[in-house]
Parts: C-alpha cells; structure tokens; sequence
C-alpha cells in the first residue's frame, strides 16, 4: 500500500472517489460521463490516485449476515504495561487473526478497541480462550456484543 498522500482534491477528483465508493466496478466510460471528463483525462486522474494512495485498493464489500459471520463483538482490551514493546508484540498478533476486522490504538482508560466477527458465540468463546487471552500483556477484556447493526459504511464524506 503506497504511503498516505498530502494531496489536495479538486472537485473532480472528489466526484470520481465518490462514484468509485459507490460503485467500484464503473467502467471507465460511465465513470467519465459521470464527472463530466472524457475517458483519457478521467483515467489519468484515476490513475493519479491510485498512484498517490488515496485509492488504497479495490474490494467487494460482503454481506456479513450472509457470509455466515453474524455476530459482531467489540472488545476493549487494558495492557498491564503501555511500553513500546508490548505494544508492538499486541499489534503484530492481532494482524494476523482474520476474526480481527478492525484494530485501534486508543486514548483513555483502554489500549485497544476491536471489532471481531464470528458465526456465532461460541465461536467467539474459541477466539477468546485459543487466542486472545493466550496473549502476554493484557490485563483486562471486556467484550460487548453488537444487538443490532444501525449503520455501516465504508464511504468517506469527502463534501
């Protein structure tokens, strides 16, 4: 993934990362009619910011009801110690569990807030004891889980 960009969008590059959030398989002929480019320029600009991250990747965005995948679970997580190290040691493990689906570093009275996907609770006891409290460093968990999902998006409000 290319670094992240200081770069200033225009409105047209606004307007093609708004349909491209909404529909990331436009052609380019509908993309362009859309932002009111012809198909050289608007390429060029999609290509622009591929180049400079701002379009980090493109992915299908899957139902996660329909996946089999259900039951969301936000865990809040204390380490016992904030050193860099331990820190370090939290992140890298965390990466790689794909039932992790986001991870952050946060202020406050806790350390890390995730969110984790399972197909049901017991599933979620599984990752609990196999994975996360086998893990140096953590002093608490609290999990709470998702009754109802309300509002999801994955579109950054760019106006």
């Amino acid at each position: 993934m290319a670094e992240s960009s200081n770069k200033k969008l225009d409105a047209i590059d606004k307007k093609i990362l708004e349909n491209l959030q909404k529909d990331g398989r436009l052609s380019l002929a509908d993309l362009s009619n859309e932002v009111g480019l012809s198909p050289s320029p608007c390429l060029r600009r999609l290509r622009l910011l591929e180049k400079d991250g701002i379009i980090a990747r493109y992915v299908a965005v899957l139902d996660q009801k329909k996946a089999g995948l259900p039951v969301s679970v936000f865990v809040s997580i204390k380490l016992d110690r904030q050193r860099e190290d331990a820190l370090d040691k939290f992140s890298k493990a965390i990466t790689r569990w794909p039932e992790v689906l986001e991870c952050y570093l946060m202020t406050g009275p806790r350390d890390y807030l995730l969110r984790i996907v399972v197909a049901d609770v017991a599933a979620y006891e599984a990752f609990l004891k196999q994975k996360l409290t086998r893990l140096d460093a953590i002093a608490s968990i609290e999990s709470s889980f998702a009754l109802e999902q309300v509002k999801y998006t994955n579109v950054l409000p760019l106006t």
